[in-house]
């Protein structure tokens, strides 16, 4: 079965992607930020090892967007929360491993998503642990179909995230992956720029 990579990917506009970063240098200068930072990421995750999915937001916009690369398979987050919009994320895809990340961390290379898929052939679940409690990637063995409790109640946004969402998958076995550092505010540019992104 093929393993698939499904990135979330919202369009680069000024106030509508990383809004506390743009309280600190501009709007446009976040979105500026994003776009340039997730077509980098894009790039450099294509893999053989896996077919790469794009999950885009607005659902419209997005599928029609010329900013992402071309060639890659788009498909519509659509609406509801994070946790409602990852979850179709993980099963909209063909059957097999699927993990999801999204596209506002620097440091992910090719190597930690080899490693997140390895993790999917002896555990269940794995997550990429962010510094800030939350996490930059979630994958499962077998999202088809996916736990009818995976993502409720989890506080997104907050240093529970992590540990909301393991709570959520129940008896699922979980295997953890490098730490990795989410760039929120101009603190969080400053520490990828330090190199400060995996332990």
């Amino acid at each position: 079965m093929r393993r698939t990579l499904a990135i979330m990917l919202k369009e680069p506009r000024p106030g509508r992607v990383k809004t506390r970063l743009g309280h600190e240098i501009g709007m446009t200068n976040a979105a500026w930020w994003f776009r340039h930072q997730a077509t980098a990421l894009i790039r450099r995750l294509q893999d053989p090892r896996w077919d790469v999915v794009l999950m885009v937001s607005p659902d419209g916009e997005g599928l029609k967007s010329r900013v992402w690369p071309r060639g890659l398979r788009r498909i519509p987050q659509g609406h509801g929360d994070l946790g409602i919009r990852m979850k179709r994320a993980l099963r909209g895809q063909i059957p097999g491993p699927v993990c999801v990340i999204g596209a506002d961390i620097p440091g992910i290379e090719r190597r930690h998503i080899a490693r997140a898929f390895k993790a999917l052939g002896h555990a269940d679940a794995v997550l990429g642990p962010a510094y800030d409690g939350g996490y930059w990637l979630i994958g499962l063995k077998n999202a088809r179909p996916a736990r009818r409790q995976l993502f409720q109640s989890v506080r997104w946004s907050t240093e529970f995230a992590l540990a909301d969402t393991v709570r959520s998958l129940g008896d699922f076995s979980v295997a953890y992956v490098d730490k990795l550092q989410d760039v929120d505010t101009t603190a969080d540019l400053r520490m990828t720029a330090r190199g400060q992104r995996a332990t």
